[in-house]
Formats: C-alpha cells, structure tokens, sequence
C-alpha cells in the first residue's frame, strides 16, 4: 500500500469534548522518518491536548481541509457531514457488535446515529478500519486507552467517596492532566477502613490496579473478602472466571464463555453484601449476565458508591441508567425507585463517565500513538500480516464479508 497512501491526515475529533488524537507530536517525526516521502497533515483544533505549533515543530503542517489526504486518522466517530467521499478512515466507530437488540448498549459518542454513520460511510465509499478490531490471532487488541480508561475511573471513584464521606476531594484529573500527579495526590492520601470489590481482568482491570499499588489500600482473596473483616482498607479483585458460572457448574472455560456467554450467570451477589465500594472494569456482551439485578441492589445495605467505569448504559451495571460527563462525572440513584435523585449519604452514588481516559489526553493519546507507530502503520504502509484486512469494516461501498451481519443492523 506504500504507493498508494502518500499523505496522512489527523482530523479534528467531532465529539466537543475530546481532547485526545490518535497521534502525538513526537511520533509525526517518527512516520516521517521511518516512512520517507509520507507527508503529515493535522486538521487545526482549539480543544486537542497537543497545540497545532507543537505538531508543526515535529514535521506536520496544519491545514484545515484534509481532502487530499489518503489516509485519516481519529479517535471516535466522525460527524457523517464531515466524511470526505472515497477516503480510508481509522478511528473507533463502535459499531462491529451492533444489531437490533444491541442498539441500547451501544457506546461511543452520545446521540450518534450508528445507523447514519453506517449508511453514510457506504454511500460515500469510506474504506473504515476500526482500532477495536486491530487483533493478534488469538483475539488480543494491539490498541485500547482502556489502562487510562481504569486509571481515572478509580481516581475517579475514590474521589467520590472522598466527597461523599466529608473528607477533603482531590483536584480533578482533567485539571491535573497528568499521570504522575494523580499517582502523587492519591498515595498521600490515608483511606479509612472500607471494602472495594473490582470485577475484571482486561487493559481496563489493570489500570485500575495499577492505581491502587500506590495506596494503602491492600489487596486479599475473594475468600479473605466474604469471610473477614478489617480494620484498613482493603481491595478485592474478581476475575472472570470468578464472578460468572455457567449454569450447569461445569468448569470454567474462558474461550466458552466468550462464545456462548448466555449460559453464565453472576456470582457477584456474596461479594457486593460485604462491598462499600465497587469498581466494574471487566468486559460486557450484552449477551453475557448482569453483575446484579435491580432486586439484588436493594440487599446490597452496606454499598454506596459505584464506579461504573465499562459505563454501558442499561448494561451489566443495572444501576447506570445514564452516562456522565467529566465535569459533571457523579449522579445519584434512589434504589427504590430508580430515579435519579438528590445528593444524599442514603442514595447510590455513581460515576459513570463514558469517555475517561479525556481527562488525561497527553499520556492516553501518547500510548496509543505508539501503538499506531509500531502496529498499525508497517502493516497500512506496508505488507499486512492480516490485522489490517480483519478490522475493515467497509470497503468499495460494501460490507467486508466478516461483517455483513451489519447490513441487516441498517435495514432493520
């Protein structure tokens, strides 16, 4: 593909708050140099982490129409009125789990029409290459901000339990905009005693972990968890296979229950009675079971804070009924009625925001620029291994066949 692609444009992102780009500054010069003759421009944006001038210092020229670009790159989905017709776009479209039933849960920008974006990029015969299917052959993603996505999302909700119980809350993380600040602010904090129960084992789980090495807030067994209690705060991670079963007991076997996930439920329920806090950071098909029902909240006594931060709406949390934004990342939930509610000790309090990993815009978008430099541009530019190919969701005006599943998604 090296004849073909001569020009690489980074566009501005179409969601009013997302700061982050799929490239940094510093990586423009990396392209350049290892790809010589490839030219780099960046749609000029108020609102992106890194300043246009910082672009151009590295190699990059700042142009505002990109209509001679072979080759764009974002990071979410793009406004269908700013598509430019037969071009090849990279970016998170999240579209590639969509059906009918699916629609509810879907994430990515708030009020965009995955239909119309469909539609659109086969009428105007967009090539659309999605991150989220950039895959090793056992199914591993190349590229995800979802260490960030944890990395915030337990700042997050330690902040709100800070706020909740009176203690004095930490600067925002979108404010601080930088990792080893928030790893600073957060291990000179002394947490009083609770119980914080995580589910997971992704990029997401890890971040979240990642965080807490650095608190005093200690790791024990899911059996530790249940069966003790303490006198410090202590943490307690689920895996997968510790929080589903499949319903006959059979052993658990991860590459089953991705495929058929319908016959698992939750083990949750012994976990969240003991719980003041909970972190959910662990993958969710909507046809997998819900961590919890709605009935089960209403048992959980000693649980007060969620931190949803997989934030799908009407997902696997029952309890996020809505996403929220960075500036306004918490909301309250009366557990009886399932309405949003006041700011009260006695009602839920949730963080859910959907698009974490913007309140740290430099160092997300620095990793995941990495991982375009080393996975993704030598196989674009050059000879691909199949990654390319498999995460082509349209091409020609037509569904590649491994997602012709999709057609009917539009038609329904």
């Amino acid at each position: 593909m090296t004849g073909i692609i001569n020009s690489i444009g980074i566009i501005k992102e179409s969601r009013p708050d997302e700061s982050r780009a799929p490239i940094a500054p510093s990586q423009v010069s990396q392209i350049i140099e290892q790809y010589p003759g490839i030219n780099i421009f960046v749609q000029p944006c108020d609102k992106r982490t890194f300043k246009n001038e910082e672009y151009e210092k590295y190699g990059a020229k700042i142009l505002d129409n990109l209509n001679n670009c072979d080759l764009l790159f974002g990071v979410k989905e793009v406004d269908v009125n700013l598509l430019i017709p037969n071009k090849t776009y990279v970016f998170f479209s999240h579209t590639y789990k969509l059906n009918k039933e699916t629609l509810s849960n879907a994430q990515g920008t708030p009020g965009m029409d995955k239909k119309e974006l469909l539609r659109s990029i086969l009428s105007k015969n967009i090539k659309l290459i999605d991150y989220e299917n950039i895959r090793a052959s056992n199914g591993t993603r190349y590229l995800g901000f979802g260490r960030f996505a944890g990395i915030v999302g337990c700042y997050n909700t330690l902040n709100l339990f800070l706020l909740q119980n009176d203690f004095q809350p930490l600067a925002r993380a979108h404010k601080i905009n930088d990792y080893e600040r928030i790893i600073k602010n957060l291990s000179e904090v002394r947490f009083p005693n609770f119980k914080l129960l995580i589910t997971g084992d992704g990029r997401v789980n890890r971040g979240v972990q990642e965080v807490l090495e650095f608190t005093n807030i200690k790791k024990i067994s899911p059996k530790e968890f249940v069966e003790n209690n303490y006198q410090n705060p202590v943490y307690c991670n689920l895996d997968t296979k510790d929080y589903v079963i499949h319903k006959t007991k059979k052993q658990f076997e991860l590459k089953h229950f991705i495929e058929f996930p319908k016959e698992y439920e939750a083990t949750t329920f012994e976990y969240l009675k003991e719980a003041d806090l909970y972190i959910s950071a662990h993958y969710w098909d909507p046809s997998s079971p819900k961590i919890f029902t709605k009935e089960q909240i209403k048992q959980f006594s000693k649980l007060k804070i969620i931190g949803d931060v997989t934030c799908d709406v009407d997902g696997s949390i029952p309890t996020t009924i809505k996403s929220t934004t960075i500036e306004e990342p918490n909301f309250y939930l009366n557990t009886e009625t399932f309405l949003e509610t006041n700011k009260s000790k006695n009602n839920l309090a949730i963080m859910a925001v959907d698009n974490l990993p913007s309140e740290l815009p430099k160092d997300s978008s620095t990793e995941f620029g990495n991982g375009i430099v080393n996975e993704v541009m030598p196989f674009i530019l050059g000879k691909d291994d199949g990654r390319i190919l498999n995460s082509t969701i349209t091409d020609k005006g037509s569904f590649l066949e491994k997602y012709n599943y999709l057609e009917d998604f539009i038609n329904s």
